[in-house]
């Protein structure tokens, strides 16, 4: 795991289905500054379509979509 980028902030949403890690992570953000790094852990495949948009939406750079087994990792930096 040392590939991964330090992050600032973590969103733990193993065992959530769509909309929810979405809802989750919107509020995360607004509480957090501006270039601030977010790790977002998943279970749920549809975040894998999902996170990018939200991302993409926002304006918040996607540094890294990671799968592994049934676990998704997201690292995002906010704008």
């Amino acid at each position: 795991m040392s590939n991964f980028p330090d992050f600032d902030a973590e969103l733990d949403t193993s065992g959530l289905y769509c909309p929810e890690p979405i809802m989750l992570m919107h509020n995360q953000v607004r509480d957090m500054q501006g270039g601030s790094v977010l790790k977002v852990i998943a279970t749920d495949p549809a975040t894998t379509r999902d996170i990018p948009k939200f991302c993409s939406f926002l304006g918040h750079e996607l540094l890294i979509q990671h799968e592994s087994d049934d676990c998704y990792l997201y690292f995002i930096r906010l704008c």
